[in-house]
C-alpha cells in the first residue's frame, strides 16, 4: 500500500493527512498543537510567528500520525505542503532564520503599500499585478529593509511559510508563480517577475528563491529531514500551495466559475476566473491558481476577513472555555438577528475588504434586559457571515458568479446557525465536503508527483455530506439583519478617522 502525504502550515496550528494513494480515503490525521499556538504582538497591528515552531510541529504531527497509524516511512509515496498565504521568511546564506516570521494579519506594511500603490499609479498596479501592493510580502520586505537595515543585510534568500517547510525538507530554496503572486512579486500582464515593483522598493531579484512549478518534483526529502521525521530519504515533495488556492483545490474547484470557502483562522471565498480582474480599491485580491498555465490561465478572486476563527476562540474564552458544539446549540436558542445584537468581527489587523484599514470589533445594541450568551454567539456567528457577505458582493460586482459554494466540513461550517446564515444572506447554495486543506496538499503530491495522471484523478473519496439552500421563508429576517449590521458598519466607518471618508458611499445593501 502507498500513501500520499500532506502538511498544512496554518497559523494556529499544524495538521497532517495520510491518504490512501489508491482510493484517495484518509486513513490518518494528526493536528498539533493542541492548544493553538499563538501569535506575537511586539506593538499593536503586528503579528510575528517562528519558523522554527512549524517544523517542530511538522516533526510531532509525522510522529502522531506513525504513533496513531503505524505505517512505513518507505510507504510515503510523496508529500505536499499547504500554507498560511502573505508570510515573509527571511533565511541568511547559512539557511537560517534571520527574524521572526511577519504573517498574513501583520499590519505594518500597510503605509509602504499605500504609498506604492498611488506612485506607480493605481491603475497601472491593478492592470499589471492586479493589486495593489497593500500589505503583502513585498511590502513587508520592503519594512524590513527600512526599519531593520543590518537584518536586511543578511538576507541570502526571502521564502513564504511553505517555502521554508519545503527547505526544511529538501534544503531546496524554491517557490512557485502562484506564491509569487501572492506576495504581490508577480507581472500578470507580461508573465515575469514584477521587476516594475522590485525596482521601486529597491529590492533584488536575487532575493527571490528559484521558480518551480506548482505541481513537480520539487526537491526530495533529505537524509537528514528523513531521519527527524522517520521517513525515506529520496521522497518526493511534489506540491506547495497556499492556504487558499489549496483548500479550493481540494474541493475541486478549478475552474470559471467554481467557488470555494473557508472559516477557519481568517474567513474567506475563493473564486475562480479566466480572465484577469481586479478591484479598484483592491479590497478584494486576484492570485495566479494552482493549474494555471500560460495557456490555460486559472486566476483566484479572494476576498478575506480576518477576525473569524480568532472571535470564536475569544468568545469561547468569554464564555467559560465551552466545548465549540456546545457554542453552536447554545447561538441557535437565540432568533435570527439576535434580537438587534449585532457584531462587527474586526480587529485582527488591517481588513482589506475595507481597503486595508484597520477596524474594531464591536457589539452594538446591547440590551441587558434582553441578550444573554446565546444572543452573543449567535450575533458573533451571523457578523461573521455578514462580513464575509458584504466582500462577497465586492467580488459579484467584478463580475464573479456566485451560484454555489463547496466548503470542507469544518471550523464555522459545522455551526448550524452559521450555515443557515451563510446560504440565506447570500441567496446561495451550500456544499460541504469530506477533505480539509492538509488533505488536499497530499492530494495535489499525488498529481505532482505523476501518481495520478491529472487533477481529475485525484478527488477519488472526495463526498458530498451535506447540501444547504436558502429558505424563502429565512431570507427576509436574514435581509433585515444584514441590513442592521451594515448600518452599524455605516456608523463605525463615519466614526472612524478621515480615511474611510469615501466608505459610508459604498456600505449599501448588496441585492442577493
Amino acid at each position: 500500500m502507498h500513501y500520499l502525504l500532506g502538511y498544512d502550515i496554518g497559523s494556529s496550528s499544524i495538521k497532517a493527512s495520510l491518504l490512501d494513494a489508491a482510493t484517495g480515503r484518509c486513513v490518518a490525521a494528526a493536528t498539533t498543537p493542541t492548544t493553538e499556538m499563538g501569535m506575537d504582538v511586539p506593538q499593536p497591528g503586528w503579528a510575528e510567528q517562528r519558523p522554527e515552531r512549524w517544523w517542530q510541529e511538522i516533526i510531532n504531527a509525522t510522529r502522531q500520525l506513525q504513533a496513531t497509524y503505524g505505517f512505513e516511512g518507505a510507504q510515503v509515496a510523496a508529500i505536499g505542503i499547504t500554507y498560511q498565504m502573505h508570510g515573509l521568511v527571511l533565511i541568511d546564506a547559512q539557511g537560517q532564520v534571520l527574524r521572526p516570521a511577519i504573517i498574513w494579519c501583520d499590519s505594518r506594511a500597510v503605509e509602504l503599500g499605500n504609498q506604492a500603490f498611488a506612485e506607480l499609479g493605481e491603475a497601472h498596479c491593478l492592470e499589471y499585478f492586479l493589486n495593489s501592493p497593500g500589505n503583502f510580502t513585498a511590502s513587508k520586505l520592503k519594512w524590513v529593509q527600512e526599519n531593520e537595515p543590518a537584518v536586511y543585510a543578511q538576507i541570502h534568500k526571502i521564502q513564504l511559510p511553505g517555502d521554508y517547510i519545503a527547505f526544511k525538507l529538501t534544503g531546496e530554496l524554491q517557490t512557485t508563480v502562484s506564491g509569487l503572486s501572492e506576495g504581490v512579486f508577480w507581472d500578470f500582464k507580461n508573465q515575469a517577475l514584477a521587476q516594475e515593483l522590485l525596482d521601486y522598493y529597491g529590492i533584488s531579484p536575487e532575493l527571490l528563491p528559484e521558480v518551480v512549478d506548482t505541481f513537480s518534483v520539487q526537491g526530495r526529502l533529505s537524509e537528514d529531514a528523513a531521519r527527524t521525521l522517520g521517513l525515506a530519504a529520496g521522497t518526493p515533495i511534489s506540491y506547495r500551495a497556499g492556504d487558499q488556492p489549496n483548500n479550493a483545490f481540494s474541493l475541486n474547484v478549478l475552474q470559471p466559475g467554481e467557488i470555494a470557502a473557508t472559516a477557519g483562522t481568517s474567513g474567506v471565498i475563493y473564486g475562480i476566473t479566466e480572465a484577469p480582474a481586479s478591484d479598484a480599491q483592491s479590497r478584494v485580491n486576484a492570485f495566479v491558481h494552482v493549474n494555471s498555465t500560460p495557456g490555460q490561465p486559472r486566476n483566484g478572486v479572494l476576498m478575506c476577513m480576518n477576525g473569524t476563527g480568532i472571535l470564536n476562540s475569544w468568545l469561547r474564552r468569554m464564555v467559560g472555555e465551552l466545548p465549540y458544539d456546545e457554542m453552536n446549540r447554545l447561538a441557535a436558542e437565540a432568533p435570527v438577528g439576535a434580537e438587534g445584537l449585532v457584531f462587527l468581527p474586526f480587529g485582527n489587523g488591517a481588513e482589506r475588504i475595507l481597503a486595508n484599514q484597520p477596524a474594531e470589533a464591536a457589539l452594538l445594541g446591547l440590551n441587558l434586559n434582553v441578550h444573554s450568551r446565546a444572543h452573543l454567539l449567535r450575533a458573533a456567528q451571523e457578523g461573521i457571515v455578514f462580513a464575509l457577505m458584504y466582500g462577497l458582493g465586492i467580488m459579484r460586482d467584478m463580475g464573479v458568479a456566485v451560484h454555489t459554494v463547496r466548503a470542507g466540513n469544518a471550523n464555522m461550517f459545522l455551526s448550524p446557525v452559521f450555515r443557515e446564515a451563510f446560504v440565506n444572506t447570500g441567496n446561495l447554495t451550500l456544499e460541504l465536503y469530506n477533505t480539509d486543506a492538509a488533505q488536499g496538499a497530499a492530494r495535489g503530491a499525488g498529481v505532482g508527483a505523476g501518481i495520478y495522471a491529472s487533477a481529475a484523478e485525484a478527488f477519488g473519496g472526495l463526498e458530498c455530506l451535506l447540501t444547504e439552500t436558502p429558505d424563502p421563508a429565512l431570507q427576509p429576517q436574514y435581509a433585515a439583519a444584514y441590513a442592521r449590521w451594515q448600518q452599524a458598519l455605516r456608523h463605525q466607518l463615519n466614526a472612524s478617522t478621515s480615511s474611510f471618508s469615501s466608505f459610508p458611499t459604498h456600505v449599501t445593501q448588496h441585492a442577493f
